[in-house]
């Protein structure tokens, strides 16, 4: 039987969000970012109308400010947009229990088994579309196709507010002829890459033999000879609120660059408690931490490993980040910004197996001088405790990621080691 597969898209999502609040902001161009005077200044989305004036996500505020003088950047409200999300979601959840994230504002669904039920692929992205239009008040943009990969193909075909069907017999009409970037995990340093070998469409990706693709890429060549000819099965996880969080992470883009060590070492133990904190309170511990570095020359690096342990201590993630750091970074550049997450969770009930080389009495201590501090910080507020060697550089580690906090996408791969990530231990 041939698989129903949807990728739901909500269009400029934290944009649309803020418009749908602020009715006096609709008709005029309005992006979501940092702020400036922090360095934040980075466009995370924008509207249609501001689209129009080529202003684009990830560039600086500034330039998008020359193109658009009338632009109007807003502050992020991430507990705002999950809460749509979630309600996105329960949409979803009406037609089948196999919805799986991938982030905040994009899901796949497997309604394979709902069909007869509700109608074609096609009628059930309709009817969501409809509903989340009337219900939210904002619009998603739908892809209906056989698998995974070209369901979000198709939902990146066209916007906003519309569905796109890729069909099993005949995808190659609409597929082939898109630029090879299109592609998920084609980003613009393996579209250099391919164009470097004469490959600039998905169909020339497709018709390129294995063998040469395996030899330039190793696995991920082999990967994208199978996305490009519609051979991925890869399921669509089933829904689980519990399992919808695979990641916790913070970033900061700093008030300066960071020129050492002990300059990362503040801002990683700011990170590291603000992540700490955030999985505690969802009763998480994590095995694997990614740290992800961005020089001032807008590189970045991301890497990853393994905890001995599961943990939520926050003391053991800034160690284990600035070991991780101090790995694969090498100072030829001034850092503009650095990034953590822990993935790979596990109930902070499930027990664990201890050991003859580690002291369980002190890791006992430090859960609950964690446990007392994050008391003390939902009681009298963020800054009210804070780490004596945190106090060096105010200007540098006075920032509040858990209420500011940067939520990450979750990767289209299970697990730790398949996501595009490069693994130290």
């Amino acid at each position: 039987m041939e698989r129903v597969i949807l990728h739901s898209d909500c269009n400029s999502f934290y944009a649309s969000v803020e418009c749908l609040h602020h009715p006096e902001i609709r008709k005029k161009p309005v992006a979501v970012g940092g702020e400036p005077e922090h360095r934040h200044g980075i466009i995370l989305t924008k509207n249609i109308i501001a689209k129009k004036y080529g202003v684009k996500t990830g560039e600086p505020l500034w330039k998008a400010k020359q193109k658009c003088p009338d632009l109007v950047i807003i502050h992020p409200n991430y507990p705002l947009y999950l809460r749509f999300s979630k309600m996105a979601q329960k949409i979803y959840l009406d037609y089948t229990d196999r919805v799986e994230p991938f982030g905040i504002d994009e899901s796949w669904l497997d309604v394979t088994g709902s069909t007869g039920l509700f109608g074609s692929g096609e009628t059930i992205a309709q009817e969501i579309r409809n509903r989340i239009k009337a219900e939210l008040g904002i619009t998603v943009s739908v892809g209906v196709s056989f698998n995974k990969i070209f369901a979000k193909l198709g939902s990146d075909y066209k916007k906003p507010d519309a569905v796109t069907v890729i069909p099993q017999d005949h995808f190659q009409e609409i597929v082939w002829p898109l630029p090879a970037e299109d592609l998920l995990y084609v980003g613009p340093a393996t579209k250099r890459k391919l164009n470097g070998t004469g490959i600039h469409t998905i169909g020339e990706l497709a018709n390129t033999p294995p063998g040469c693709l395996h030899s330039r890429f190793g696995k991920w060549g082999d990967m994208l000879h199978d996305f490009s000819n519609g051979f991925d099965r890869s399921p669509v996880a089933k829904f689980d609120r519990m399992q919808t969080v695979k990641s916790i992470g913070n970033s900061t883009t700093t008030v300066r660059d960071l020129a050492n060590d002990e300059d990362v070492k503040m801002v990683l133990f700011v990170l590291a408690e603000s992540v700490g904190r955030r999985m505690r309170e969802q009763g998480f511990k994590g095995r694997t931490l990614s740290v992800s570095v961005r020089d001032n020359q807008l590189s970045t690096i991301t890497r990853q490993c393994k905890f001995e342990k599961f943990t939520n201590i926050s003391s053991e993630i800034a160690g284990k980040s600035f070991w991780l750091f101090q790995q694969f970074y090498s100072w030829y550049r001034p850092i503009r910004s650095i990034g953590i997450s822990v993935s790979e969770f596990a109930h902070d009930t499930v027990p664990t197996q201890t050991d003859l080389f580690s002291d369980e009495r002190q890791r006992i201590r430090m859960e609950k001088l964690d446990g007392t501090v994050d008391i003390l910080k939902r009681r009298f507020g963020n800054y009210c405790i804070q780490r004596a060697s945190l106090l060096k550089d105010p200007s540098l580690t006075g920032f509040n990621p858990k209420d500011e906090n940067t939520i990450h996408p979750v990767g289209y791969f299970n697990g730790g080691t398949e996501n595009g990530l490069e693994k130290i231990c």
